[in-house]
């Protein structure tokens, strides 16, 4: 299913007038959630790094939901780049009110063949922005009573032996969760969706590996983008009590 196609969540979800930023949401999952959330009346910044086009496209589509939209060329491993960035969006809509940690690097290589600057890479993208982003966030989040929700992995839980520099450094995102959870309540709710085998219909996906691992899941189907969505979209209207969570989107694999 198309990420597009992906904004029917539920007709009583609103998010009428708050302020989202969603790294990495020109495309895939950032690109649903973004279209979610601004099919629920939220007015969407996002940031994106190379895949310009898409942006633009991405961009037009939130409009069309008739809410504001504002897309913002940010390298995430930069952090006056990423201060820049979110005084662009307080500068547009005043405020934030929902911060996704959407952005992240997949990488697959034997845990002796993984170079330093590999290591270094995954993990500046996949634990070291999420910190940076919420910690430049932190006081307009504090001002609206926000919440940040984290995408994280169920290879942060299970050790995937060609993906030790992911699962590791989703595994520190996951506990950066918890972290934060504590450090920025009562004002601010911290919560994590993580992702098991998800479609979301893109060419690189190995179809026979997809196959495989949807016979073993207990579910017996792979995940959608519109399950990751659904996920994002609870934590999104949760009550402010339901903090440091991590939800498991992944068909029961992780029991596996």
């Amino acid at each position: 299913m198309a990420p597009e196609k992906l904004t029917h969540y539920n007709a009583c979800v609103t998010l009428k007038g708050k302020t989202v930023l969603i790294t990495g949401g020109a495309r895939r999952l950032g690109k649903a959630i973004a279209l979610a959330m601004a099919e629920a009346g939220a007015n969407i910044s996002f940031t994106f790094l190379t895949s310009g086009d898409e942006a633009r496209m991405t961009l037009q589509q939130i409009e069309r939901s008739g809410v504001q939209g504002l897309a913002l060329q940010c390298d995430l491993r930069n952090d006056k780049a990423i201060q820049q960035t979110v005084d662009q969006v307080l500068g547009r809509f005043r405020a934030i009110d929902l911060l996704i940690n959407n952005a992240g690097v997949f990488q697959t290589a034997k845990l002796e063949e993984i170079t330093p600057e590999q290591w270094d890479e995954v993990f500046a993208v996949n634990a070291r922005a999420p910190f940076l982003v919420s910690k430049h966030c932190t006081p307009a989040l504090r001002s609206s009573r926000g919440k940040i929700i984290n995408l994280g992995s169920l290879g942060a839980e299970k050790p995937w032996i060609t993906h030790a520099h992911y699962c590791s450094s989703k595994a520190a995102l996951h506990m950066l969760t918890r972290v934060m959870a504590k450090a920025l309540a009562p004002e601010i709710a911290v919560n994590c969706v993580a992702p098991g085998m998800i479609d979301t219909g893109a060419a690189e996906k190995d179809p026979a590996l997809l196959r495989r691992l949807a016979e073993r899941t207990p579910m017996k189907t792979n995940g959608t983008a519109q399950d990751v969505v659904n996920a994002v979209m609870y934590f999104a209207n949760a009550p402010h009590f339901i903090t440091g969570q991590v939800l498991t989107v992944d068909g029961g694999l992780g029991l596996v």
